[in-house]
């Protein structure tokens, strides 16, 4: 079963840091293009950060500067650095990715939990 795993959410106060990994596991060759997604209460879904499998990377505006997505093609995670974080942060992350297995899958996984205290 392919799938992807999110870890590192948690609670902190604003101006702290996390940083979000995502796991892709099962037979899964390799990673393509990946992002992070967040979900505010009442908010629809919104792209937080891509990153292409080339390692091109894209931001939405207002994270811009304070987030940084990387990827560890060997080990078959990606990463969100957060910094600077502020209560608007608030929101549940989720990590897509599409992987290349026997077939392509689009993936999500199961989201983790954000919560930046004032």
């Amino acid at each position: 079963q392919v799938q992807l795993v999110e870890s590192g959410g948690g609670l902190v106060q604003a101006g702290g840091s996390l940083r979000l990994s995502c796991a892709a596991s099962g037979n899964i060759f390799r990673i393509n293009r990946a992002g992070w997604y967040r979900q505010a209460p009442g908010k629809q879904r919104e792209l937080v950060a891509g990153i292409t499998s080339g390692g091109r990377t894209n931001y939405a505006d207002v994270v811009k500067g304070r987030f940084t997505i990387s990827r560890d093609n060997a080990k078959k995670l990606v990463y969100l650095q957060m910094n600077s974080l502020q209560p608007e942060d608030t929101a549940v992350y989720y990590c897509n990715a599409e992987v290349q297995s026997f077939r392509v899958y689009d993936l999500w996984g199961q989201g983790t939990q954000v919560t930046v205290s004032s």
